[in-house]
């Protein structure tokens, strides 16, 4: 069974999520979301990411960062790595999120540039400090750059959690719609005519502080985080 499935709509690639569980972040899960996004560079000019019903992400793969240091600090290595592809990716990325959005998976969220939620009784939100980890840079700059300010640090100190409802007043989402999917399609549809230059060269200079910054602590930050190895 693939991680991620992909499908060409009207110049739009979408790209589906689906590890039959939790859609966690697994290298399996990382290595098809290159692989459809590099697919979706070629082809596509706008990308929509989704989940499964019910789950949209639940972020890194446990069982791999339970597994050890080394094994923690390389599957954070990669899975930021492929978050910043998200966040920089040269034409518009749309997100329909399914479910739930907890951890590695809200970050995904926060890497689109048009985000558009389901409604129902779901999770959003960033869970780390209240779990015991301290909360990343990259996260907590992907929430200062995409959440509205008040929210912050509620979102990244208190590990305030939010039902769709309020992560649309938060700023995690941008809609809410019974078919998050067809919603976020649509808006792909309409960011897919403007001109593919113009906006890639836009939202580089709109992120690229933000990048830069993450890219200079990913050193310092990952020995904060994660303990020496044995």
């Amino acid at each position: 069974m693939p991680h991620v499935t992909y499908e060409s709509r009207d110049n739009v690639a979408i790209l589906r999520m689906d590890d039959g569980k939790a859609n966690a972040l697994s290298y399996e899960m990382l290595d098809a979301l290159d692989e459809a996004l590099t697919r979706a560079e070629k082809e596509a000019a706008a990308v929509v990411l989704t989940g499964r019903e019910g789950k949209f992400c639940a972020g890194f793969d446990l069982k791999l960062m339970m597994a050890g240091v080394d094994q923690a600090r390389a599957l954070v290595s990669r899975g930021g790595t492929l978050l910043m592809r998200l966040y920089a990716l040269p034409m518009p990325l749309v997100i329909a999120s399914t479910g739930h959005a907890l951890a590695g998976g809200a970050l995904v969220l926060l890497t689109g540039d048009y985000r558009v939620s389901a409604r129902g009784p779901f999770r959003i939100g960033l869970n780390e400090v209240q779990i015991g980890m301290p909360m990343p840079v990259l996260a907590m700059e992907l929430a200062r750059d995409r959440l509205e300010r008040r929210y912050h640090t509620a979102a990244t100190l208190f590990a305030q959690i939010a039902d769709p409802e309020a992560a649309l007043t938060a700023g995690w989402i941008d809609e809410l719609a019974d078919d998050a999917l067809e919603a976020a399609v649509t808006r792909a549809k309409a960011l897919a005519q403007l001109p593919r230059d113009a906006y890639a060269k836009t939202k580089n200079a709109l992120r690229e502080q933000t990048i830069a910054y993450i890219a200079s602590m990913s050193e310092k930050d990952m020995k904060r985080l994660l303990p020496p190895s044995a």
